[in-house]
């Protein structure tokens, strides 16, 4: 195990070797008269996490939502048009009635205040069918992601993006961007640090990969996402509050960061987890852990297909080390945590629970079994279903 130290450390490089940086504050680094008389558009809750992500540096080497030619080898290659590894559109879509209107420097807004400008570059046709086909491998519009890929507008607006201010939303304490993880890092001595995506509450079998790459490497940053997300995934309030209870009581604080990642869900499976992983390069990660059908939802993609998927691009392209760990569970025989590379015995051993199972029994007041999770944090999931009643 690389030894801790507060000697100077050499973090990830970005991708594309510069970290973006385009929030501009009004009133310090621009004359809020400017923005009089723009024509104004209002952001969907994806497209202001977008803007926040590009603007920070957290989707470098991006600058703004993506022209033609990068969106289409995107698609197609999983590349931008000059070669630099990205695997989902970052595209704002609008309708093709109010295309027309937002030409030059557009106002962006949210809940009708302004937030941030977009510098309209190009107007393009959006590519729904093929988009849906290649990125999320399905034009099933039971597929929350393709469902909401035809739900938004025909015409994809392009151009560079500035961002007024980082919105902490509901999580201040945690919300970080890439700078400010990576000086986190920095300061903490950490030459090797992994990144652990989630959107559900870690239950034992997370806690299990957390532990063994923290056998590896110096630090690990929790980092769950807490943008939009489909309508039956806990809500984010409470799976923050589980996170913080468990690092509280399990993990070493000195070792663990708990901060939240703004993205919203796309549910692309492996697409996204190429995205996952690019972006923790930027926030200072030197590698991510990809479990079972990372990103994934309902039976649309195979059950290491987002470990596979990264065999597209070189070592050194990606910048950032994939683990991949093989589906883990409580076996009751062996009494422990165990993978199908540790344990012989046959699934009846086995306890594994559904996120179906997990809602069912919260909704029924049952505890968790604490094979399954924490005791603490089976009771913050037990209290906000039955909050819900």
């Amino acid at each position: 195990m690389t030894t801790l130290s507060t000697a100077t450390i050499l973090l990830p490089e970005p991708l594309g070797g510069t970290l973006v940086n385009r929030v501009r504050r009004p009133g310090t680094d621009f004359d809020p008269a400017e923005l009089q008389g723009l024509p104004q558009l209002e952001l969907s809750d994806r497209s202001f996490a977008d803007l926040e992500l590009l603007a920070t540096g957290a989707y470098s080497p991006l600058t703004g939502f993506l022209g033609e030619a990068d969106y289409l080898s995107v698609i197609e290659r999983m590349r931008l048009a000059d070669g630099t590894p990205w695997s989902i559109p970052i595209t704002l879509p609008v309708s093709r009635a109010e295309a027309e209107r937002y030409a030059g420097c557009v106002v962006l807004t949210r809940g009708g205040e302004a937030v941030g400008t977009l510098e309209v570059q190009e107007r393009f046709e959006a590519r729904q069918s093929l988009e849906a086909r290649e990125v999320y491998r399905t034009e099933d519009t039971a597929h929350p992601g393709v469902a909401a890929l035809y739900a938004q507008g025909d015409v994809n607006l392009a151009g560079p993006v500035t961002l007024f201010e980082v919105p902490r939303g509901n999580f201040p304490r945690h919300h970080r961007t890439p700078s400010e993880v990576r000086a986190v890092i920095e300061a903490r001595g950490w030459r090797t640090t992994v990144a652990f995506q989630t959107r559900n509450p870690i239950h034992r079998a997370h806690e299990y990969l957390h532990k063994v790459t923290l056998e590896l490497v110096d630090g690990l940053l929790l980092h769950p996402l807490v943008g939009q997300t489909k309508g039956d995934d806990v809500p984010a309030a409470t799976r923050v509050k589980a996170y913080e209870v468990l690092l509280e009581h399990y993990y070493p604080k000195e070792r663990t960061l708990l901060s939240v990642y703004p993205a919203a869900m796309r549910y692309a499976g492996p697409r996204e987890a190429i995205l996952h992983a690019l972006s923790r390069r930027n926030y200072g990660v030197t590698h991510f852990i990809v479990g079972r059908d990372h990103a994934g939802v309902g039976q649309y993609y195979g059950t290491y297909d987002a470990q596979e998927i990264f065999s597209a691009y070189t070592p050194e392209e990606l910048g950032i080390r994939i683990l991949k760990f093989e589906h883990t569970f409580y076996c009751r025989t062996c009494g422990q945590l165990v993978s199908p590379r540790t344990c012989p015995h046959g699934s009846e051993h086995h306890l594994v629970l559904s996120g179906t199972k997990v809602r069912e029994k919260l909704r029924a007041g049952e505890r968790l079994p604490a094979e399954f999770t924490r005791p603490e944090v089976a009771e913050v999931l037990r209290e906000a279903y039955a909050a819900q009643d």
